[in-house]
């Protein structure tokens, strides 16, 4: 996880917990919208990745949030991002993720969430 998160900071221009807070929103958004499989073979080559996907789990935004692509930018907004450092942290997680897990899984994952190939 360091890995990526030094990369979103260096990248991206965020700082290391504003990048840690979208990169667990990102993972738990996969977690419940992508293809499972996919997904579980994409966390399981990320040390560190269910943790932070757990933190970001327990804060749901509360009884009104919204859920799906729109809610997990606007958790990210909420967490200090503007909308192009929304699209900028999605596309170097999903290319880190390219990187350790294959152009295959993360093809599926891309394919199997409505809206997120725009973010690719």
């Amino acid at each position: 996880m360091d890995e990526l998160l030094d990369r979103l900071v260096a990248n991206v221009g965020i700082s290391r917990d504003v990048a840690e807070k979208a990169v667990g929103i990102i993972l738990d958004f996969l977690v419940k919208e992508g293809p499972a499989d996919s997904v579980h073979a994409l966390m399981e080559k990320l040390p560190g990745a269910a943790a932070v996907q757990e933190a970001s789990a327990g804060n749901s935004g509360g009884m009104f949030s919204m859920g799906g692509l729109m809610g997990a930018g606007t958790k990210m907004m909420a967490a200090g991002l503007n909308m192009a450092e929304v699209q900028s942290v999605t596309r170097e997680v999903i290319g880190f993720a390219r990187e350790k897990v294959g152009e295959d899984t993360i093809g599926e994952i891309v394919s199997g969430v409505p809206g997120l190939s725009q973010f690719v």
